[in-house]
């Protein structure tokens, strides 16, 4: 029997997926393991897999985005009559489709006359290359409207109902059959004119969506401590002096969080909506700079590690996030977040908590500037950090209380071997 296939769920926040291509064609064979597409979502691209045995009869959507749940593609025996299961399934889908698919009330358009000032073209196969929702398709159709003379509104130049429906009211766009006025020899600034519109990638639709989210729901507070790095400068060069793996700064930070979060474990705790989860395990996002925005590998068990495994760890992992090839597994699961801006010259800053975490915290450079040490003026090796707290879970002490224990961990080095 025809198996229909679906877009999966490839990460806990994806909506919808967007092929980038397939790797095989209709009347290919293939078997479970066997690579079919690859599709980006919000987090990565990744490598779609074969659960099933069979010859691929039908590919639904060539390359764009699929919704959740959407119909990708069908695979069955040779020469199956795949038609009535992909019509069942159809059928059978939700008109929300997951909330992602449009929520437009079917109603009969009325037929649109041609205005005589142009010819429209017979609605021909090559429509069926044009992005359209299926109620736009169906509306074109009866409508006898060349979707070709549309330009749609929609996400990627997408044609939706609201296209067509403005098509049939006010027609097509008829060039000016008088000749516009020369222009002016000089020259005219016309502000407002010179920009690019960028079509906003899967990535960049989820990161406007959870950070709009977290930002707007999660009450916000900061706290910042300025620490005074010179005995953690010092630690890392007598370190880097005796291992093979060189330690940075950044993993000095993530294991002295590490520390931190087991002795403050309310630090280390999520907001689930109707009940606060106290972690156990303490497991730390990195945020990594990418192309279209930011991706977060987590290091599990983070406090069980040492400064090279973290190293080791990190690197690999950041390493994979600028290649978009991270799996689900290795971005979920994280239990508080750090963002480090320090290398690009940035000072002090506030970061937007990632949900569900209960804190983030953003990390500045070290900067050399005077201090008053033991009653005299001497050269500082100072960093500033700010702690995002989402107010529902911790309270402005708490999170006082592990900024105190982080610091105390960074001005004395040795702790971070208890």
């Amino acid at each position: 029997m025809a198996e229909v296939v679906k877009m999966p769920r490839m990460s806990d926040t994806m909506e919808e997926g967007n092929i980038v291509g397939w790797l095989v064609k209709e009347g290919d064979s293939v078997e479970p393991g066997d690579v079919l597409a690859e599709i980006e979502t919000d987090k990565a691209t990744m490598e779609f897999e074969s659960l099933w045995e069979g010859v691929v009869l039908h590919i639904g959507v060539k390359e764009g985005p699929v919704p959740v749940g959407g119909i990708l593609a069908v695979i069955g025996e040779e020469g199956e009559d795949y038609k009535a299961a992909l019509a069942a399934e159809e059928s059978a889908a939700p008109a929300t489709n997951n909330g992602q698919a449009e929520k437009e009330e079917v109603t009969a358009p009325t037929p649109v006359a041609v205005a005589p000032a142009t010819v429209e073209a017979p609605v021909t196969t090559a429509d069926t290359r044009i992005k359209a929702s299926p109620l736009a398709r169906n509306m074109a159709k009866e409508s006898g409207i060349n979707l070709a003379a549309i330009t749609g509104t929609g996400d990627n130049g997408r044609i939706v109902k609201r296209d067509i429906e403005s098509y049939i009211k006010e027609g097509p766009k008829v060039a000016p059959t008088t000749a516009p006025k020369a222009a002016p020899s000089f020259n005219i600034t016309t502000s407002g004119d010179n920009f690019e519109d960028i079509p906003l990638s899967q990535m960049r639709k989820v990161i406007a969506r959870r950070l709009g989210e977290s930002k707007f729901s999660a009450p916000h507070f900061y706290l910042t401590v300025e620490i005074e790095m010179t005995e953690a400068i010092a630690a890392r060069k007598r370190i880097n002096e005796m291992a093979d793996v060189k330690v940075s700064f950044n993993d000095l930070v993530l294991k002295a969080a590490a520390v931190a979060l087991r002795q403050h474990p309310n630090i280390n705790s999520s907001w689930l909506g109707d009940k606060i989860r106290k972690n156990g395990d303490i497991n730390i996002g990195v945020a990594v700079a990418v192309d279209e925005g930011l991706l977060v590998p987590v290091i599990r068990h983070a406090n069980m590690k040492s400064l090279s495994q973290i190293n080791e760890e990190v690197k690999y992992l950041a390493g994979k996030a600028k290649e978009r090839k991270l799996s689900p597994d290795e971005m979920s699961g994280n239990t508080f977040t750090i963002s480090n801006l320090g290398m690009f010259g940035i000072e002090e800053f506030t970061a937007i908590i990632n949900p569900p975490d209960a804190c983030i915290m953003a990390v500045g450079g070290i900067i050399q500037k005077p201090i008053v040490k033991d009653g005299e003026i001497v050269v500082g090796n100072m960093m500033k950090v700010t702690l995002s707290c989402d107010h529902r879970v911790v309270d402005g002490a708490t999170g006082a209380k592990f900024l105190n224990t982080f610091r105390d961990v960074l001005t004395d080095p040795i702790r971070l071997l208890v």
